[in-house]
């Protein structure tokens, strides 16, 4: 899967710049949280990887979702 750049550089800020929340407050661009978005510059690496962790985890549900409403579509 891939993920924004910076998963194998836990300093890096995967933020892609397509910044929109969701009703959720997750970035659709980073699948962040918002909370997790503020405190990017204060999490530890560990902190971060798991929050990698999060996103690739939401960027999956996304996409299966966004594929079962293409699915359902398709067949009426």
């Amino acid at each position: 899967m891939n993920m924004p750049s910076g998963q194998n550089d836990p300093n890096a800020n995967p933020c892609i710049r397509n910044c929109c929340l969701d009703q959720q407050d997750i970035c659709l661009g980073c699948f962040r949280h918002l909370d997790e978005i503020l405190a990017w510059r204060a999490m530890s690496d560990v902190e971060r990887q798991a929050c990698f962790a999060r996103m690739a985890q939401r960027k999956a549900e996304s996409q299966a979702k966004r594929s079962g409403v293409n699915r359902t579509l398709d067949s009426e």
